[in-house]
């Protein structure tokens, strides 16, 4: 009889382990594509400001069509994008384009002294910051997720129960460091 209490104990233990296991997993999963939607939320931002800025800069400087239409195609890129890999090239064209916007600004004494210019400039700029901060949080809750599915003895639950990594939202170091070409 107590052989049975013992089994019965073992088999609670490994039943409460699991269910824990499997918790913690739904939990990683969940913050993960909580934190995706804090980046989606900057992002949509981020585009609902770019159409204003561009007007703002047009009107300023008319003959810089190829860059506004830059932009203008890069932020269409970044809004239909389709997956990670897809999503952050379209977002490092878009932000090579806003830096040749802001590159063309600079030659504009009044462009850069109107106050509706200076407003839009840093509210994209606190979005850029938003956006970082909400790609790092996401990193960081896939980081978690996936350093779970590799571990013993989550790893077995992983498997059974189909939890499967989640890809890293990276920019390109690449294009991060590229400087501006500006032609005028």
């Amino acid at each position: 009889m107590n052989g049975l209490y013992i089994a019965l104990g073992i088999i609670a233990v490994i039943a409460v382990l699991f269910v824990g296991v499997y918790n913690g997993f739904i939990k990683f999963v969940t913050r993960a594509k909580e934190s995706w939607s804090d980046i989606d939320v900057q992002l949509k931002r981020r585009y609902d400001l770019i159409p204003n800025l561009v007007n703002t800069v047009k009107g300023y400087a008319q003959h810089e069509a190829g860059t506004f239409d830059s932009v203008t195609k890069a932020r269409a890129a970044a809004m239909g994008a389709q997956g990670l890999e897809e999503k952050g090239k379209a977002e490092n064209m878009l932000s090579g384009a806003l830096k040749s916007l802001f590159a063309v600004a600079e030659a504009y004494p009044d462009l850069k002294a109107n106050q509706n210019f200076l407003e839009l400039q840093r509210e994209l700029s606190d979005t850029e910051n938003k956006i970082q901060a909400a790609r790092r949080f996401y990193n960081t809750n896939v980081r978690d997720l996936n350093i779970a599915i590799d571990t013993f003895p989550q790893n077995f639950v992983a498997q059974i129960f189909k939890f499967s990594k989640m890809e890293f939202f990276a920019l390109e170091e690449e294009a991060a460091k590229e400087p501006v070409k500006v032609s005028f």
